[in-house]
């Protein structure tokens, strides 16, 4: 059976830099390529605008919720204790170069990174972009005429795992000279779905637009990634990791959101936290005693559940190295895992699911989200349709075009080519922006105060 290398899958070189990774990237003593993977991502403007984007629940005036930025930093830390602990139980197989900390911050920064291309309102924003996509090809307006299969496919199919591979390799700092110019090691490692729309299947999951696709080849090539087909990979065994710490986060941070909002009750949080947690920590008793707050107590059971988690899984990816490397391996890891976790998380995911996501609120904020990205798409879309086909824009689109700066397309681009501009645009405002500029498209004007 082929197997992936740890040499070739930690390798810190980067694409578009030619010094090579193991002596340019080690000229500053304690950091090494990886932390400065780590640093670019805290300190790109994109990551930081997750501050006001929708985790759960959008437009929320609680500041104890979660939002993307928070849910991103949490999974981070997650992240970094899983690779960790998991480049301690194998640091005899690894290169002499990685150490267990080098393991921790590259899952770190692949954690920091895993939510960069979210659009404004989540995943609501996703839906509300494909659908508006799916209507503009129903109603016979054109389009998408001209536009390859796979173009189409991509548009039709709006994926925020693929626009943050565009956002990091393309967009931020060094824009289209490679981006955040981050280690293989670590893109790979971001990398959820290594393929592209073609191979997203019936969930329309994929990590990649035809537009970074020779990005993603090359990304593959050189950190030895297992070919599945034409445009498809093997996950970076680290990848598994940041799925985990993702589930983790989202599953049990969920319910902490859904019990600070009111939605669910303290003894059913409590209950799921305790079984994944194997038991009830030692000074929760007292606590309870003590008549310390369902905050703190929540916290504390949040804490021993991912403790035991992070330990769980940590063992299994071991466990199943072989697997890893050889690209076999076919179930989550939290499936591996001891039967509580497992169960806790499931059950976790299913709550949120009848209970959190149903809520009325909620759906009524997602319905809106419709109404302002639909705005905006209109008129974007609109305004780089036009000037494709004409040359030349109305005064209307000229002002809109005017919104983008630097990025507005030329007419000689391809149509594709200038509407990922758009939606780069678009899926990089905040839910608050976002909300603003469509009331004020809409007639809404306030002019200066």
């Amino acid at each position: 059976m082929m197997q992936m290398s740890w040499e070739r899958l930690l390798d810190p070189g980067r694409l578009h830099d030619t010094r090579d990774g193991r002596e340019g990237g080690r000229d500053e003593i304690g950091r090494s390529p990886f932390h400065k993977d780590h640093d670019r991502i805290v300190f790109a403007g994109s990551f930081r605008r997750l501050g006001r984007k929708t985790q759960v629940h959008p437009l929320t005036d609680n500041d104890h919720i979660h939002t993307r930025l928070t849910h991103s930093l949490e999974v981070g830390c997650v992240g970094r204790s899983l690779g960790m602990s998991v480049g301690e139980l194998l640091r005899p197989r690894l290169p002499a170069w990685i150490t267990p900390a080098d393991l921790g911050v590259i899952v770190q920064a692949a954690c920091l990174g895993h939510d960069i291309g979210n659009p404004p309102f989540g995943h609501a924003g996703e839906y509300a972009i494909r659908d508006w996509f799916k209507r503009a090809e129903a109603d016979g307006h054109g389009f998408l005429e001209g536009l390859s299969a796979l173009e189409r496919e991509d548009l039709l199919t709006y994926e925020g795992n693929a626009q943050g591979f565009r956002i990091v390799t393309q967009i931020e700092y060094n824009q289209f000279r490679g981006g955040m110019r981050l280690t293989t090691a670590t893109l790979g490692t971001l990398l959820k779905y290594p393929w592209t729309v073609a191979h997203g299947g019936s969930a329309g999951k994929y990590g990649c637009y035809q537009s970074e696709a020779g990005l993603l080849g090359e990304v593959a090539e050189h950190l030895g990634l297992l070919a599945r087909g034409p445009g498809r990979w093997c996950r970076h065994p680290l990848a598994w990791l940041v799925e985990a710490a993702d589930d983790i986060c989202y599953a049990l941070l969920d319910l902490e959101d859904g019990l600070e909002m009111g939605i669910l009750r303290f003894d059913e949080v409590a209950e799921i936290l305790t079984q994944i947690a194997g038991g009830e920590p030692a000074d929760y008793a007292a606590m309870q005693a003590g008549g310390v707050s369902q905050r703190r107590r929540i916290a504390a059971l949040r804490g021993a559940a991912m403790e035991r988690a992070v330990n769980d899984v940590g063992r299994v990816f071991v466990q199943h190295e072989a697997a890893l490397l050889g690209g076999t391996l076919e179930r989550d890891l939290l499936e591996l895992c001891h039967p509580d976790l497992d169960w806790g998380v499931k059950a976790a995911k299913q709550l949120a699911r009848q209970r959190i996501f149903q809520n009325e609120r909620k759906a009524k904020l997602e319905i809106g989200a419709y109404t302002t990205l639909g705005i905006l798409l209109e008129a974007f879309i609109g305004a780089a349709f036009e000037l494709h086909h004409h040359g030349r824009s109305s005064f209307k689109h000229q002002r809109v075009l005017a919104l983008i700066g630097e990025n507005t397309p030329r007419p000689s681009w391809s149509l594709y080519d200038s509407y990922r501009r758009m939606l780069d645009f678009i899926g990089g405002m905040t839910d608050h922006y976002a909300v603003d500029l469509a009331q004020e498209m809409g007639g809404r004007l306030r002019g200066e105060r």
